[in-house]
């Protein structure tokens, strides 16, 4: 676009000398955001330490911050830390060019036959957790999932024997995942120095296994015997470090989104008695059938829909960021070449010209004669090239635990309708304590099939 002398977008109020928003923003981004919409609209203003961050919101300009990434907008200068976990070449910080080749890599196993096996992993070990739960209790909401949702991805991309082959890979993925944030990785914290030699311990654990796979092939294949064998388009073999940072990246994405993404599905609809009753008729039908499979999902649409409209009202991942990569103009405004671009799902999602009724848990809008593109807006797992490869396994990994925890147990929340986590630099997960009493239904103990 050509730069003119247009205006810098309006200045959301209240800028402190020095710091700007950032003090407002650490206790409260979302906050910070609304005020900002409703003192400026779709299109505003923050200062942060001195640097400008223009922020984006609705349906249109999603559209275009989607559209553009990677052309005017720069994903990498967006997400510093990312460089210093995995490495300067890895994923879209290699250029557009080496991002399509390595996500090429990972779509082929996100789709047909390779879904189907990821689902029985899915429903195996959701029944090996309820069993361990017993007949009655309670437990924290995101302390209970998170380890199941871990234990899913660990062993769909590693294999039944991962747990015997990464020594602590639980406890040094945790302090991997420490690193993700925008403090400079450069500072001394006992966090960042955690998380890099956490890092160190699992690539190292991580190429061993690669180079068993190769050493003695499983038959059939799984998705790290896929990933050990994998090759370029033009027939070279994928560099280790680029397939070990492949694994740590979906790994941590599944872990994360999913357990924020399945907690608030759980949530919400323990908070809406009509729409859990409807969701525990389909779960009952699923489940009734013996194990779940891709099939058996199909016929769980109304749950499929209380799992969007969950991404709508509390996306985890509450802003997304990119850089100018030139001077914008953008709806009379300038943005000026470096100047942060955000977006916000937390915001956007909640806009009442895109979604009626927005502050209401409604799963049923996505079968009005709209609803198919209201799922379309939604960016809870991302947009465009960029959008989470991994985003049907982990539609498909929440609608099996639903499934298995509503059929098998009657559920309510103790403490009531969780809030999400108030630090402003985390992901958007209920905040604990999100405590949910349990007890089995009546004759179900009996019925579930023996594994």
């Amino acid at each position: 676009m050509t730069p003119s002398a247009a205006p810098l977008p309006p200045l959301v109020s209240r800028s402190r000398p020095a710091v700007g928003h950032l003090l407002e923003f650490l206790r409260s981004p979302e906050r910070l955001l609304w005020r900002g919409n409703r003192e400026h609209g779709l299109l505003f203003r923050l200062r942060v330490l001195g640097e400008q961050a223009v922020v984006v919101l609705g349906a249109e300009h999603n559209r275009w911050f989607f559209k553009e990434t990677d052309r005017d907008l720069a994903i990498d200068s967006a997400y510093p830390f990312f460089a210093d976990m995995f490495s300067q070449d890895f994923y879209y910080f290699g250029g557009p060019e080496e991002y399509e080749r390595q996500r090429d890599i990972i779509l082929p196993k996100f789709r047909g036959g390779q879904l189907e096996n990821y689902v029985t992993v899915m429903d195996d070990e959701t029944q090996k957790w309820i069993e361990s739960l017993g007949d009655s209790g309670e437990f924290d909401l995101t302390s209970e999932l998170g380890p199941l949702v871990m234990r899913i991805a660990a062993r769909s991309f590693l294999g039944p024997n991962f747990a015997t082959e990464v020594k602590d890979f639980f406890t040094d993925f945790r302090l991997f995942s420490g690193g993700m944030g925008y403090v400079p990785q450069w500072i001394p914290l006992p966090s960042l120095i955690r998380s890099r030699s956490a890092g160190k311990r699992l690539k190292t654990s991580l190429t061993a296994m690669i180079h068993r796979r190769r050493e003695t092939p499983l038959d059939p294949p799984d998705f790290l015997q896929m990933l050990a064998e994998s090759q370029y388009a033009e027939g070279v073999p994928v560099p280790d470090d680029v397939l070990v940072n492949l694994i740590l990246l979906l790994t941590w994405a599944g872990h994360e989104t999913t357990t924020g993404a399945l907690s608030w599905t759980l949530a919400d609809l323990l908070g809406s008695p009509t729409d859990l009753a409807r969701a525990r008729t389909e779960a009952d039908a699923a489940v009734a059938a013996g194990r779940l499979t891709m099939a058996s999902t199909r016929g769980m649409g109304f749950l499929e829909d209380c799992v969007y409209e969950s991404e709508r009202m509390h996306p985890v991942a509450y802003i997304m960021a990119r850089r100018a990569a030139t001077d914008i103009e953008l709806d009379g405004y300038r943005i000026p070449e470096g100047t942060y671009v955000f977006t916000s799902p937390w915001v956007t999602h909640r806009l009442a010209d895109d979604y009626p009724e927005p502050d209401t848990y409604r799963p049923a809008r996505y079968s009005d004669p709209n609803g198919k593109a209201l799922r379309q807006r939604l960016i809870g797992f991302g947009g465009g090239i960029h959008r989470c490869l991994g985003v049907h396994f982990a539609k498909l990994e929440m609608q099996i635990i639903l499934a298995r925890m509503l059929a098998a147990f009657d559920l309510e929340l103790v403490n009531g309708p969780p809030e999400p986590v108030s630090s402003g630099t985390s992901t958007k997960w209920p905040e604990s304590p999100c405590v949910v009493r349990y007890r089995v239904r009546s004759s179900v103990r009996e019925e579930l099939p023996v594994i």
